[in-house]
């Protein structure tokens, strides 16, 4: 945010700052509601149940994902995706409500369709972006994809002209739970430290570590966690790539060598703690998600062995995290507080 401020100033990166902010805002929404998480991954695999005995499910389902649902558009998108591991914003919507009101496919599919083949697959955008299309997440509002908005902004290269419904109907589910709290951020000592990273945060040289003497230094691999099904080849290259690319500047910075193997577990992350003879292991704090829920399997087997996890919230997450109790708007009003209070020189976006 601050390297864009400066050299661009606001109005010319107020839509990156924009984005910036929405994507804080779902994070920060997901983790004071982290229980839509868990119905999300219980109904995905209820719907993966139901595949495996509906065979018109599945054959609808399999149409889908291939690109051979017989409307051009979307069948289009289906390839970008799988070829690219991006789509466009315009073309998520888009297809979200094509897969959810035209095709009548369960969201949480297309949910982990997405998750499993974007590069930047993250569970609270991903996730409570398709609850926003299907009307659950703003009750009873839902995002319906006309022939004339994808023809607009696809420049004429699509012009669907029949087989998209026309009425769309918000999905039934039970409303978004209240909002709880943060837990408490962790504090690391100054004792003989392990620095785990994740795919959630490779910017170890900018965590608040305080006096935490840093020993060792690895990282988690888990890509395989967005899905009980396989993930695509792009996300896997992708995320190998970035954790690499985070452990040679945490090493360069910290001045040590990066254990050069994935940990993939908690047994594996207990020994490497163990090799080391570490007093504390550092991450940093993973929202809700696969990530979260993987650190809290680690943090149960290192409390076994006496050495506790600490996860380092950063003062961005902090102080906008819990101002996600609403709608974006009025987690909005709050923007221009927090950024006066961490030095960037800025009004509300």
């Amino acid at each position: 945010m601050a390297a864009a401020l400066a050299r661009h100033g606001e109005r010319a990166a107020e839509a990156f700052l924009r984005e910036v902010c929405w994507r804080t805002y779902w994070k920060g929404w997901l983790e004071l509601r982290p229980r839509v998480w868990d119905d999300y991954r219980e109904d995905l695999e209820g719907s993966l149940r139901a595949i495996n005995l509906d065979p018109g499910l599945r054959d609808r389902w399999e149409a889908a994902t291939s690109g051979c649902s017989g409307i051009a558009c979307f069948d289009a998108w289906v390839q970008e995706l799988i070829q690219n591991g991006y789509l466009h914003n315009h073309a998520r919507m888009w297809f979200a409500s094509l897969w959810i009101f035209t095709l009548r496919l369960p969201w949480v599919l297309g949910a982990d369709f997405f998750l499993r083949h974007l590069l930047d697959g993250d569970p609270a955008s991903n996730t409570l972006s398709w609850r926003w299309v299907g009307g659950l997440q703003t009750r009873g509002k839902t995002y319906r994809a006309s022939p004339e908005n994808i023809a607009r902004f696809t420049a004429g290269r699509f012009r669907p002209e029949e087989g998209l419904t026309e009425s769309v109907t918000p999905l039934d589910g039970p409303p978004s739970p209240r909002p709880g709290r943060l837990l408490a951020r962790g504090r690391p000592g100054q004792s003989r430290t392990g620095m785990l990273l994740t795919e959630e945060d490779l910017n170890a040289e900018t965590l608040p570590i305080g006096g935490a003497d840093i020993a060792a230094l690895a990282a988690l691999t888990m890509s395989e966690d967005r899905s009980p099904l396989p993930i695509a080849p792009l996300p896997r290259l992708f995320t190998r790539g970035a954790i690499a690319d985070g452990l040679e500047r945490a090493a360069r910075h910290f001045g040590i060598v990066a254990e050069p193997r994935g940990l993939n577990d908690p047994e594996e992350v207990a020994s490497w703690a163990a090799d080391h003879a570490l007093e504390q292991v550092l991450t940093a704090e993973a929202p809700v998600g696969a990530t979260a829920k993987r650190l809290r399997d680690i943090a149960m087997r290192l409390e076994q062995t006496g050495v506790p996890l600490v996860r380092l919230r950063r003062d961005w997450d902090e102080m906008l995290w819990p101002h996600a109790t609403a709608g974006f708007f009025p987690f909005k009003e709050n923007l221009a507080r927090v950024w006066r209070k961490l030095g960037l020189e800025s009004r509300n976006p």
